[in-house]
């Protein structure tokens, strides 16, 4: 759980969305912050319970808008 939480964390603050943070911006980091959610969640769905993966999911979800906010402001596809 400590590892999605991380990810998720390191995910939106590459996004660099806040003044704080948008030195540190960084799509394809963020892309792969989604990229790795998306595969840990099934795999300790049934480790955790309903509630908490629920959250981890829309964590992702909000990740997913974020990113393509991201994207729109720096007209960068996130490849690189």
């Amino acid at each position: 759980m400590n590892t999605l939480v991380h990810v998720s964390s390191i995910g939106y603050r590459r996004l660099g969305l806040t003044e704080e943070s948008r030195g540190e911006r960084d799509l394809p980091q963020s892309a792969l912050a989604i990229e790795t959610m998306t595969a840990l969640v099934p795999v300790v769905e049934g480790f955790l319970g309903e509630e908490l993966v629920d959250g981890f999911e829309e964590q992702i979800a909000n990740l997913q808008l974020a990113y393509a906010k991201a994207v729109r402001e720096t007209g960068d596809d996130g490849d690189g």
